[in-house]
């Protein structure tokens, strides 16, 4: 079963450049509710919604990649705290575009730690596709426009990320204000894979995630390894 609800969630509004809004954009591609058995899950469990596991993976089947939107209830950290392939222990939730495989995806994270922040990251490794392949290679930071203010979640509130490439830029709005907008390198381009889902070492309740309609039909869900 799919959910045709669309997600029209606004950007920001009026002309002003203050630090919460790098630029005066809305949100222009439409995505729409995926219901949860048409979530791949890759890595870790999604079980009624809720996401426990201290590493979490998983795609929409059959979706497009360019932009994504995550509604989240935040219920604190995970019992288990496990490290990144690159030895950090960090607290974030995001969204995946473009999630060819697991060595080459763009990420979009909420991240908590040492401060909060939008994180955003292209991995590309050609010729690669499991995390034994590619482990942390491949990692290249986009750099936002401007500097902007991102908040943290909080225990038990509800918030909504979004993100959408257009052209070689992306955006990334919280509770519909745009607080990213980067432009991402040329190799991004190459990369055709569907939207999802990833935290680390957070528990949390998957509200919603939505996603472009995609044209291809997806292979199966199969699990695999993911940084």
């Amino acid at each position: 079963m799919r959910w045709l609800v669309l997600f029209t969630l606004a950007g920001c509004t009026g002309g002003s450049r203050s630090e919460a809004a790098p630029r005066d954009h809305k949100p222009t591609l439409e995505v729409a509710e995926v219901a949860q058995d048409q979530i791949c899950v890759t890595k870790g469990v999604l079980a009624d919604r809720a996401i426990t596991d201290p590493t979490m993976r998983g795609y929409a089947l059959g979706a497009g990649g360019d932009a994504a939107a995550l509604t989240f209830t935040y219920r604190g950290e995970s019992f288990e705290t496990r490290e990144l392939a690159g030895g950090q222990a960090r607290r974030q939730i995001g969204i995946k575009l473009r999630a060819q495989d697991s060595c080459n995806v763009v990420y979009v994270m909420w991240r908590l730690d040492p401060t909060p922040k939008l994180d955003v990251s292209v991995k590309v490794n050609p010729m690669k596709r499991t995390h034994d392949e590619c482990g942390a290679e491949g990692y290249t930071k986009v750099r936002p426009r401007k500097k902007t203010f991102v908040p943290s979640f909080e225990f038990g509130k509800t918030h909504t990320l979004r993100a959408e490439i257009v052209g070689d830029e992306l955006y990334a709005w919280i509770d519909d204000k745009l607080l990213f907008q980067g432009t991402l390198p040329a190799p991004a381009r190459a990369l055709q894979g569907p939207a999802g889902v990833r935290s680390d070492n957070v528990k949390f309740d998957l509200d919603a995630f939505a996603a472009p309609e995609g044209s291809a039909k997806s292979g199966p869900c199969k699990r695999e390894g993911a940084e």
